[in-house]
């Protein structure tokens, strides 16, 4: 079988009704519900909506069932919520991710197909509720419905229809509820079948009502999504006290066990007929028992602590839209509506949240977490707010020592020099911390100088007495490199000067106006540049950039470099997220630089000021393990 689902794309044209009939529209395939929608408003115009109440109830049936699979998907990429009951401990990748882009193709199709049965049905004479319509309904599913859809399901097994069919639901590596509607044009017309036969049956019967329309289409739905949604969600001692639900529910397990072994576990949501025609995979029950009951999930080599940016941007999480999260950020419009809710979800973490697992990814065969201090950037800035973002930081660098973590690598401004010294101030509190703390400054530091062409002979930097500025500005002059050092204190400067070789200290200039780099085309920005700053930097200029958040790319005769980042090498697993505005496998570079710490396996932490002679050690050490400069 394993064969079968990697088949070529002359397969997939060969075979009729594989393809939807919108496929080529994208996402203008939304405007096949534009007609309904019209015909809605204008009802509601003309006040005759009573007329035409089958157009509402189909457009909010459809937002419903298509708002079930999407909270299903956000609980589904909850790992600080289900890490210990997931059943594939593998993440999705971003393949799978595209490959499922237009997971709700069934609901336009199921869409059309109401509306069209709508109009020869006398909705508006259905009654809210009719408890025979659920009686019969449940008749119809349980004695027809769920043996049809059985033997369906083994038909597609076939070879024949499995090869130009079936192959694409099991090409998705991660269940994911998603996974549930990725399928053919030819797989979700014989489901339409399934699904129509007890609403439409009930209906003819005389028994339908508008309450049996909602109640069935939403029940199937989350049953589909519960299935997929690839956490165990059943604790087994349910199935002990009533053994007879076995042949009732199908558990998340029970489903999954269905993609590793395809020649059981059929059913679509009654165990009973695998049982009846013995396709019951023997492992069902005990695998259930097995991971329902798991206390712990494998502890993660490394960590990177993370921290959100802004309000609009912790929209970007895996487990509110996962296709956006596929992407680099960007503010869209959809995002602002959402405001309101996630500044209220904000209050509630800054008052009492914990620090929890965003993300993971594996790199040669070793678990990568992401977790999120949930603080926003500007909360750092917060006089009053440091005691209480570093407690959360300490309290997540003990945590990892005690689950035995190598390596926790600090984030942007989880690291800030005057919040806790670069790390220093928790590596001086825990001297016998088994954890590494490691800031990572020293590969964004080696990323930002490898930038710099080699004929560069003069540049201006600003955040020039910060961690990065210094080591940048010692670097430079090493390589006889004039660096004009942006500072108003003349003892921090004269400091770092001192720390040059004698020969050196002549190529670090003070400044202390932005007027001073006119003419210079080489700019390093560490600290925050207003557009009226940037104006004095000549045309031509490059901003190479190390500030959070980046600058304003306001001169559109200069150019603009991105933050600090390099490529995760080739063989990362289980990567389906972006970091931030990062592109797709491509990372901050002090999360790089805590992945070679980690790979290089150094014993020491690598906190506070950075050590200029390591720069180009772990420069190397970075290309030596495929990671890749952009």
């Amino acid at each position: 079988m394993a064969s079968e689902k990697d088949c070529s794309v002359s397969c997939r044209n060969e075979a009729s009704l594989f393809s939807w009939p919108w496929e080529n529209l994208g996402t203008l395939k939304c405007l096949l519900y534009a007609p309904l929608v019209a015909n809605a408003l204008y009802a509601i115009y003309r006040g005759e909506i009573k007329n035409e109440a089958w157009c509402l109830h189909i457009l909010i049936l459809f937002g419903a069932r298509g708002l079930v699979h999407q909270l299903w998907g956000s609980y589904s990429s909850m790992l600080f919520l289900n890490r210990n009951r997931r059943i594939d401990q593998k993440g999705l990748e971003f393949k799978q991710i595209d490959a499922e882009w237009h997971w709700d193709n069934f609901l336009i199709l199921q869409f059309i197909a109401a509306s069209f049965l709508c109009l020869s049905l006398p909705l508006s004479d259905f009654p809210i509720f009719d408890s025979r319509g659920f009686l019969w309904c449940l008749i119809l599913h349980i004695g027809i419905s769920e043996p049809l859809y059985y033997w369906l399901h083994r038909l597609l097994h076939s070879p024949a229809f499995f090869q130009h069919y079936h192959w694409l639901h099991h090409s998705s590596r991660v269940l994911h509820p998603f996974t549930a509607g990725h399928a053919t044009f030819l797989e979700h017309l014989l489901l339409c079948v399934v699904v129509g036969i007890p609403t439409l049956g009930t209906i003819y019967i005389g028994y339908g009502s508008i309450s049996l329309m909602y109640g069935y289409l939403l029940a199937f739905d989350f049953l589909q999504c519960l299935a997929h949604c690839n956490v165990e969600v059943f604790p087994s001692n349910l199935f002990d006290n009533f053994p007879l639900l076995k042949h009732i529910i199908r558990t998340p397990t029970y489903h999954s066990l269905h993609h590793t072994d395809m020649v059981t576990n059929f059913c679509l949501f009654m165990p009973f007929y695998d049982s009846l025609w013995k396709t019951t995979n023997a492992q069902s029950w005990e695998l259930q028992r097995e991971i329902s009951s798991r206390k712990k999930s494998r502890v993660a080599d490394f960590v990177f602590l993370a921290h959100v940016v802004d309000v609009i941007s912790a929209l970007h999480s895996p487990f509110v839209f996962r296709s956006f999260s596929s992407m680099p950020f960007t503010i869209k419009p959809f995002l602002f509506p959402m405001w309101p809710f996630t500044y209220l979800v904000m209050l509630v973490m800054w008052a009492k949240a914990k620090t929890f697992l965003f993300s993971l990814y594996y790199l040669r065969g070793k678990l990568h977490e992401t977790w999120i201090v949930p603080r926003f950037g500007f909360q750092y800035f917060l006089p009053f707010a440091t005691k209480g973002i570093n407690n959360q930081i300490e309290d997540a660098i003990l945590k990892a020592d005690r689950l035995g973590v190598k390596v926790i690598s600090l984030a942007a401004l989880n690291k800030n020099e005057s919040l806790n010294g670069g790390g220093t101030l928790f590596t001086t509190k825990h001297p016998n911390l088994r954890v590494r703390v490691v800031h990572g400054n020293t590969l964004t530091a080696a990323v930002i100088l490898h930038e710099i062409p080699n004929d560069v002979d003069e540049v201006f930097l600003t955040g020039a007495t910060s961690k990065l500025g210094r080591a940048i500005a010692l670097y430079l002059a090493r390589r006889k490199v004039k660096v004009l050092m942006l500072t108003l204190s003349a003892e921090r400067f004269n400091k770092i000067q001192k720390e040059a070789p004698l020969d050196c200290q002549k190529h670090l200039v003070q400044v202390t106006k932005y007027q001073a780099a006119q003419h210079c085309k080489t700019w390093i920005i560490g600290k925050w540049t207003t557009p009226r700053e940037q104006y004095w930097a000549p045309s031509g200029t490059h901003f190479h950039q190390f500030v959070v958040p980046p600058i304003i790319p306001f001169r559109r005769d200069c150019t603009y470099g991105k933050l600090a980042a390099m490529r995760l090498p080739d063989d990362v697993e289980g990567l389906g997220s972006c970091e931030y505005t990062m592109g797709r496998g491509v990372v901050h570079a002090c999360h790089a630089g805590g992945v070679v710490h980690f790979l290089e396996g150094w014993k020491h932490h690598e906190v506070g000021a950075i050590n200029v002679d390591q720069i180009d050690i772990v420069w190397e050490a970075a290309l030596i393990h495929g990671l890749k400069p952009l």
